[in-house]
């Protein structure tokens, strides 16, 4: 029989990303997220968990926060006024949240009409998620993968897709990645690096995570954009990491 959630080994976050496998799936969303928010501009952004990965290090926004915890962090209720932000990064914050609809109910809260979302999501629909849930129906041995959500579910991406549209964000990009197999060690991982042409090219929804960028739409509204003079205004700042109640560091 299954085990317990409560009861099943599990892998700390931190220590998994410095693993082959954690390296391997960092780099890919590393490059993802850089080429995503490098043109995005505004003023306030925020990344809500995986402190290791820069999320926002490519972007120029002048205000920019990061907050990062490790597992089954309660991100459910965000210190930001409504509609203050023009970035949230969302690298498996909806993985670590008690509630993932109560975080991206917030989330569409505090993001400006026009404002960008981006979530990075681990695929239950691939080879990576197959091992995990085979993983959990042993009574022993460790996992592959930490066990982000209580339960140890994934969010799929078409399930994903269906939360956005209701809360009225629309997908503006999508795309799949991490297509070697399940496997613990650098050398394995470099025999297969052939798998990542193979499989973006015949089966790209199989692939270990997804990224996914979205706007919030407002009904009736048309948002211009930010004039010239604003978005010379947008100079680089550093990201700050913040842990408990979150203020902007002018």
């Amino acid at each position: 029989m299954p085990i317990d959630p409560g009861k099943a080994p599990s892998i700390d976050l931190a220590a998994w990303l410095q693993t082959p496998p954690g390296r391997y799936l960092l780099a890919w969303e590393q490059a993802q997220v850089d080429a995503a928010v490098v043109d995005l501009f505004g003023f306030h952004a925020l990344q809500l968990g995986l402190p290791g990965l820069g999320g926002l290090q490519a972007n120029r926004m002048p205000h920019r926060w990061v907050v990062g915890r490790d597992l089954h962090s309660e991100f459910e209720a965000l210190p930001f006024e409504s509609a203050s932000l023009d970035l949230v990064l969302l690298p498996h914050a909806l993985e670590l949240a008690c509630d993932a609809h109560a975080l991206l109910r917030e989330v569409e809260r505090v993001l400006r009409p026009e404002g960008r979302l981006i979530v990075f999501g681990l695929n239950p629909a691939s080879l990576w998620g197959l091992r995990q849930k085979l993983g959990r129906l042993k009574r022993r041995g460790e996992p592959f993968l930490p066990n982000f959500r209580p339960g140890g579910d994934f969010i799929g991406y078409w399930r994903l897709r269906d939360w956005l549209k209701l809360l009225s964000f629309e997908v503006e990009a999508a795309r799949f990645g991490v297509y070697r197999p399940p496997l613990r060690t650098e050398a394995w991982l470099q025999r297969w690096q052939w798998a990542e042409g193979v499989g973006s090219r015949w089966w790209p929804v199989l692939g270990a995570v997804y990224f996914i960028q979205a706007v919030k739409r407002v009904q009736g509204m048309r948002m211009i954009g930010l004039s010239k003079n604003k978005r010379m205004a947008a100079k680089n700042a550093p990201a700050v990491a913040l842990n408990n109640h979150h203020k902007n560091n002018d």
